[in-house]
């Protein structure tokens, strides 16, 4: 399994903008190969921004890979210029990617992960 993060600094007053942009936009993720899971996540507000992190779990590192490498990843991200203006970050966003090495179920298992 493969994790991929993004986290995002957002300026205070754009919370709900930047949430309503991610809400309505088609992430085509559901039509790749390895595809298993998205989150967005909200953290903690601080003085001068608030912390979200959009979070994928892939089957794969090469499943991940090519997602960054597909039409659904173009066609997702398409529209991603023209939210300038709607939302402020304090830098772009960054990016995370994990190899799982442990993964309990919650059947509170162990399960097989990819090597």
């Amino acid at each position: 399994m493969f994790i991929a993060m993004n986290r995002f600094r957002v300026v205070p007053g754009f919370e709900e903008a930047f949430e309503t942009i991610w809400r309505e936009r088609k992430r085509h993720l559901a039509e790749m190969p390895g595809y298993l899971e998205f989150h967005m996540l909200k953290g903690a507000k601080a003085d001068d921004h608030t912390l979200y992190a959009s979070h994928t779990v892939w089957a794969t590192k090469d499943d991940f890979t090519a997602w960054t490498k597909s039409e659904q990843f173009r066609a997702a991200h398409a529209n991603a210029g023209n939210n300038r203006g709607k939302v402020e970050y304090l830098s772009g966003p960054h990016f995370e990617g994990f190899d799982v090495i442990i993964h309990e179920g919650k059947d509170g298992q162990d399960h097989p992960v990819a090597a």
